[in-house]
Order: C-alpha cells, then structure tokens, then sequence
C-alpha cells in the first residue's frame, strides 16, 4: 500500500492511477487548474446547453439526479441560473427509515427554489432486502442503492424524452478513480468500479426478489442509450471552483441545512465535514467496510481534497487521516443492524469477514492495525 506524495489518496483505490513519481490523477490534474482554457470550456457547456434544448421533447432542457445536498444545490442552480436551462430534478429517495429529516429537507428545500423534481421511492422492503443481501454477500449494502440511485435518473429520461443529463464531479479527476472518462463525457459512467456496467444479476440472489422488482435498479443497455439518444455530462468539469467547499457554501447560502451537534463528531462519522453525507447515517458504517477493505475511508477522501485546494497542508491532513478515518459510532452501527435486522454479532463477523488481510495485522495487544503507514 502506497500513498500519494501530495495528498493522502492510496493506490488501494479501484481503478485508480499514480504516476511513475508516485503522485496521483487528481493531483496532477489540480496542478494545471490555472493552465485551463476555462473560456472554452464555458463554450463547450454553453453548446451542450443548446443541444439539450434543441432535442428535448418534453418542457425540460435536461435532467439533473439530486439528493438535496451541496452537489445537487450548486448544478441545480448553476444549470438554471447559469445556463438559462429548465432543469428536471430527480431524485431516487431513501426509504422514511433510512432517509433523515435533514435530508428531506434539503431536497424540500430544492423543491422551495423553484425546481421541478419527481421523487423516485423504490419499495421499501425490497429495498431493505437487497440491503441486506448486498451486505451478507458481498459485506457491501450499497450494492443495490447505488445502482437505483444512478440508474433511476436515465429511466426518467428515457420516459420523459429528456436526452441531457448533468452528473456532477468527474469520479477520476475529483478523486482517481478512473473508470469513466477524463473529461465531461460521462456516458460511460455506469463501468466504473461500484456500477459493474449495470449488471442485476447479483441482485436477484436476494431472498424474495424477482426481476419485476428491479425497474428501477436497471440501468439503460448502451444500445437503449445509443437508440434514445442519451447524452450524460459531468457539469463540474466545467465549472473551475467546483469542489466540496465552494459548492457547500453556496448551497448553505441558499438554504441547505448541515450537520449539527451529535450528528457532527468526526470520531462518530468518520469523516471531517459537517455538510458531507446529509441524506443518510447508514453511509458512515459503510465508509467503515470500505476502511476494512481498502485501508481508507471518508477523511482520506475528504483531506486529499482540501490539500488540493490548499486549504490544509498534507501533514495536517494525515493528522486527520489518523485520528479520525474508518470510524463509526455504535449508534449508527446499531441502527443500521435493526434496519436490516441482523443482530451485532452476525454484523461484526461479515465485516470482520472482509477485513484485508494483506493490509491489516495485529499488534502484540491483539488490536487490528494497518501494514502500512501514511507519512
């Protein structure tokens, strides 16, 4: 396991690309910022802009897939107040069980903006089923969310005649992991290293689940794609200050609320940010199992992001990345056991299942440490 010379990002990542001296994508990527012809790149967005207009069918120039949080409030806004568009907001929403009161109030808040917005809500149990299956099976619960969360926003499109569709951050050059493209074209978004290229078939192992009962978990074949013409943007990579800061600042100023108070621990969360993950608690357990597996978790993630932007130095940030990365609260893992309703002990021993053992050892206390050292 090797890190970054510049940030804290590891080689551990899926897909993910270091130079022969050790550095990795994002930061050099970061280093040319200022080279960019951002002039052309405002053209380019303005033209695609255009084209979304020109082949709608419907009232709407493009759709966006929001969540309510800081991403979601600075491409609703920026495509809208920016580009002159007539966004369509969708978003694929928690279960009332998982999803918390901020997060439906960001996406209320959204809606209080002036957006249109259809909310996607799977079915529940099946949702939690899945949950579950993806965590017994592959010590993953975000296996099934996160193909309905990506898939659900072509499906409309494909439905309402809507062929341009903004993401947000490019995955590769915000934080290295390549599987998509190195530039706006995000169409390929679906082969990157969670998404499997769409693929259901891991799903309908999950007790109780039909292949009626993944409409929304399906993404678009690229031949569908192709036939309805779907075209899918990165709208960051056209926006030079688009990054976690500036993004939650804006969304902050026009109305999106943080995390507070309990809900704000770094030690708890695992992460640093109060304005990260709103919509859901049930993420910091998986940002845990990543840490299991990967060596890294939310704050590894979230400080080689703030080196970048030069708002911290990198032995600040590995100062964090020590004390705080792969951290979760009992609470959180608690709730998430009587979500999915398997008891604590069956949860620490899949978990403990997919530890990496090429990147984990026990100290002489008998305590789980990691190989390998960030400095």
């Amino acid at each position: 396991m090797k890190f970054c010379q510049k940030c804290a990002e590891p080689d551990t990542r899926p897909d993910c690309i270091f130079d022969e001296e050790g550095i990795c994508l994002p930061c050099r990527y970061a280093e040319t910022i200022d080279e960019i012809d951002w002039a052309s790149r405002r053209q380019e967005i303005a033209e695609i802009a255009e084209w979304g207009k020109q082949h709608s069918k419907s009232g709407y120039d493009c759709i966006i897939g929001v969540s309510g949080g800081k991403d979601s409030h600075r491409q609703s806004l920026y495509a809208r107040d920016e580009l002159g568009l007539k966004p369509l907001l969708v978003s694929c929403a928690y279960p009332p069980d998982q999803q918390t009161e901020r997060g439906a109030a960001n996406l209320a808040n959204l809606v209080d903006l002036g957006f249109d917005t259809i909310v996607v809500g799977p079915a529940p149990k099946n949702w939690k089923a899945l949950m579950r299956h993806g965590f017994l099976k592959f010590g993953n619960w975000c296996k099934s969310t996160e193909l309905a969360l990506y898939a659900s926003v072509p499906r409309i499109a494909v439905a309402y005649n809507i062929p341009l569709i903004f993401l947000g951050e490019n995955p590769a050059l915000s934080w290295g992991s390549a599987g998509g493209s190195l530039d706006g074209n995000a169409n390929r978004m679906k082969y990157n290293n969670t998404l499997k290229g769409g693929d259901i078939k891991p799903l309908l192992e999950a007790q109780g689940i039909e292949e009626k009962d993944l409409y929304w978990y399906r993404y678009p074949s690229d031949e569908e794609m192709e036939r309805t013409n779907l075209r899918l943007v990165y709208l960051g990579y056209y926006i030079r200050d688009f990054n976690d800061y500036v993004n939650s600042r804006i969304a902050i100023e026009h109305g999106m609320q943080i995390r507070e108070g309990q809900d704000a621990i770094p030690e708890d969360m695992g992460q640093i940010n109060n304005f990260d993950a709103l919509d859901d608690d049930f993420i910091h357990v998986n940002q845990m199992l990543k840490y299991f597996k990967f060596g890294f978790g939310k704050v590894t993630e979230q400080v080689s992001g703030a080196i970048r932007n030069g708002m911290m130095t990198r032995e600040e940030g590995l100062e964090l990345v020590r004390k705080y990365d792969g951290k979760c609260a009992d609470r959180y893992i608690k709730a998430f056991c009587n979500y999915i309703e398997v008891s604590e002990d069956l949860f620490w021993e899949v978990t403990e299942s997919y530890r990496n053992l090429d990147l984990w050892e026990r100290d002489d206390l008998g305590n789980w440490q990691l190989k390998y050292k960030i400095q």
